[in-house]
């Protein structure tokens, strides 16, 4: 018989204690929105459509979606929910969200931001990780020329190098600062090289604790022995593996690609085997707790509670540095919260950046959380049952 996790994630005075009454009225709406696919797509459509147009839409995106997911447009503004979320025992993880740069000149400027962080988390307990998108840093149609190995010029393979050269930046930072630097995972067919410059970093930078954490996604059928692979070479280097663990997000781009250019999906067949391959992993982890530590990036409740249980068998402090839970921002307060009040690490995801470059970010979000089977309506749930609490006025 299993064991009984020791955090539920029901409680819905505690899941949305930092939010007034009117930010979770607005809550209410938005998920409201997000739940009709319908509505959610006509709005998502309209809202594309005025920025493109230079249309007078960034208030209303701001006091909206951009107000609830994001933390502001830039680190300043961030601050106040940096520290409402410190209030509650709940690090933030700066996130730069802003997307679109193309030239090696913008590629340098992300760099720049994702630096700013780094200098904002230096010794700040508030924020206890950083994160980037490779993405960012460099052109995608390089790095599939890279993982397809095919012959680059002298001017790609400068470029290449670049990016090399700006990732290096940033985890040296990372590791003179003390603070532990998350890379995103990306599309399958750029992913490779990615992997590759994380063990290189890796191997260099976590050699007293993991600095550097690589992402993987479980969705993918070959994850769980891309995890394995990684822990048996960080043995084989002696250097302590950082794990991010999500499920993943490109779910239909990459059954599209697959399709179009006849190769196998390399994502798994069902929910079912994701979810196995997930929990397997953080089993994994957990059994190799010496040498990995792990981050959950998780918004499945089963999940987190099943990491808990795995802690509390293996004689494991709820705050054991080695094991952290992650959600994003906007979404899944009572996991969050729960398990912070329950003495678990808990950090956000706080997306921040200019409106107009962080609408692809927000519009994934209400696409995700239109399709994702129950989501909206789970977050709908609990913040509809939290307003009927507080009106009836229980303590």
């Amino acid at each position: 018989m299993q064991a009984q996790p020791n955090v539920q994630f029901d409680d819905t005075q505690v899941a949305f204690s930092y939010k007034s009454d009117k930010e979770l009225k607005k809550a209410n709406f938005i998920f409201s929105v997000v739940n009709h696919p319908t509505i959610s797509s006509i709005a998502t459509g309209l809202a594309k459509a005025g920025l493109a147009l230079h249309l007078p839409l960034k208030g209303l995106i701001r006091s909206t979606v951009f107000e609830h997911f994001c933390g502001g447009e830039d680190i300043k503004q961030s601050e106040r929910t940096i520290q409402t979320l410190s209030k509650f025992h709940v690090g933030t993880i700066l996130d730069f969200s802003a997307e679109g740069a193309h030239t090696e000149d913008g590629f340098d400027r992300t760099t720049e931001e994702i630096l700013k962080t780094l200098d904002k988390a230096k010794g700040n307990p508030a924020i206890p990780f950083t994160v980037f998108k490779s993405t960012g840093l460099v052109s995608i149609d390089l790095l599939t020329k890279v993982q397809s190995k095919e012959t680059l010029t002298a001017e790609q393979q400068e470029a290449f190098q670049h990016f090399h050269d700006r990732v290096e930046k940033i985890c040296a930072k990372a590791h003179a600062y003390n603070v532990p630097v998350m890379i995103d995972a990306e599309d399958s067919w750029i992913q490779n090289p990615i992997d590759e410059l994380s063990y290189e970093m890796m191997k260099k930078y976590n050699q007293q604790r993991a600095i550097v954490f690589n992402t993987y996604q479980m969705y993918r059928g070959d994850m769980l022995d891309n995890l394995r692979n990684a822990y048996h070479i960080a043995t084989m280097h002696n250097y302590f593996l950082g794990v991010k663990m999500v499920r993943g997000a490109y779910m239909e781009k990459e059954a599209e690609r697959a399709e179009k250019m006849g190769y196998p999906n390399p994502i798994h067949p069902n929910k079912q085997a994701t979810d196995d391959s997930f929990n397997k992993g953080l089993a994994f982890c957990i059994d190799n707790k010496q040498r990995v530590s792990l981050m959950c990036g998780s918004h499945n409740e089963y999940s987190n509670q099943y990491l808990a249980v795995l802690m509390e068998k293996h004689g494991m402090n709820p705050n054991d540095p080695r094991v952290w839970f992650a959600q994003l921002l906007g979404m899944s307060d009572n996991i969050s919260f729960n398990l912070a009040k329950a003495g678990y690490n808990v950090a956000k995801y706080v997306p921040y950046g200019p409106v107009e470059l962080v609408m692809p970010y927000l519009i994934r979000r209400a696409e995700e959380n239109t399709s994702v089977a129950g989501q909206s309506s789970r977050e709908l749930t609990m913040i509809r049952k939290e307003l009927a609490r507080r009106k009836s006025g229980k303590s």
